[in-house]
């Protein structure tokens, strides 16, 4: 598996988010639409396994594959950027300034959004013969999964509202673990299988994804569901965003390097007795 040390592979994420927050603009957004595009593949292709077994444990144990895809091919999710490049801040790395890792959060934001959104299109009008009958079963499950994640949260008031930002901590949580785990490994396969894990825990667990959200909601606005923009952003995607940026921060990317870069041991150094000079 070619396993690296705590020590090696977080300063290789400290690094990831230095070289992230200098990226240019074009090649930000590119890799970033690519990611958005390439998890709402992975998410359409997980709630069509559900449908057509009845087993969710099925579609949460291969959704990972369009994880491991992007990853591999070195695109960004937001959920990811939300860990790395505060941690070139936090490092003080040369030239790394707040308004930097702002810059990239939005342009991940944005790239992630225009992915996610096309592959939407794509699934609302390959649901609906273009548009021209209403949705298939898969179609009809993504509306529904758009309803229950907005109205469904709403109609608890402050409770639903606390309830969706914890589901987003406890999301970004085991995905930036995910994120991490490329760096653990140097083989594709040790790659692979450390991704593999927090992710499966993620999906099964129903925990709200920003970028997977991007997908899901504007599908089912396009397939008639019966919620509003608003309702949208306001009952998910908002607190969805906030509560994956605590929780990808405070429990992956700020546990990891306060432990293993932080707090270094301190070398003991053995006194030399000085010689004694005859008097």
């Amino acid at each position: 598996m070619s396993y690296l040390a705590p020590s090696e592979f977080v300063t290789k994420m400290v690094d990831a988010g230095e070289s992230k927050i200098f990226m240019s603009t074009r090649d930000t957004i590119i890799r970033a639409y690519m990611a958005g595009a390439i998890l709402a593949l992975a998410a359409w292709f997980a709630v069509t396994i559900n449908v057509n077994t009845g087993q969710p444990l099925v579609g949460a144990l291969l959704f990972p594959v369009g994880f491991v895809m992007l990853y591999l091919l070195g695109f960004d999710l937001l959920t990811g950027v939300f860990v790395l490049s505060p941690l070139a801040l936090i490092d003080k790395r040369p030239g790394v300034t707040l308004g930097g890792v702002l810059r990239n959060w939005g342009l991940v934001f944005v790239g992630n959004f225009a992915g996610a959104f096309t592959v939407a299109f794509m699934m609302a009008f390959v649901t609906t013969f273009g548009f021209t009958q209403a949705p298939d079963k898969v179609g009809a499950a993504i509306g529904n999964i758009g309803e229950g994640r907005t109205l469904g949260y709403a109609a608890h008031g402050a409770a639903g509202m606390a309830t969706l930002f914890l589901r987003g901590m406890l999301c970004n949580w085991m995905v930036s673990t995910g994120v991490v785990g490329a760096m653990i490994s140097t083989s594709v396969p040790g790659k692979v299988i450390a991704m593999w894990m927090p992710i499966l825990v993620f999906f099964y667990m129903v925990f709200e994804h920003s970028v997977v959200n991007m997908f899901l909601f504007p599908s089912g606005l396009m397939l008639g569901a019966k919620f509003s923009i608003m309702d949208y952003l306001i009952w998910n995607e908002i607190p969805t965003v906030l509560g994956n940026l605590v929780g990808g921060l405070a429990f992956t990317g700020m546990t990891l390097y306060t432990t293993h870069v932080m707090t270094k041991p301190k070398r003991q150094v053995d006194k030399v007795a000085k010689p004694r000079v005859a008097a």
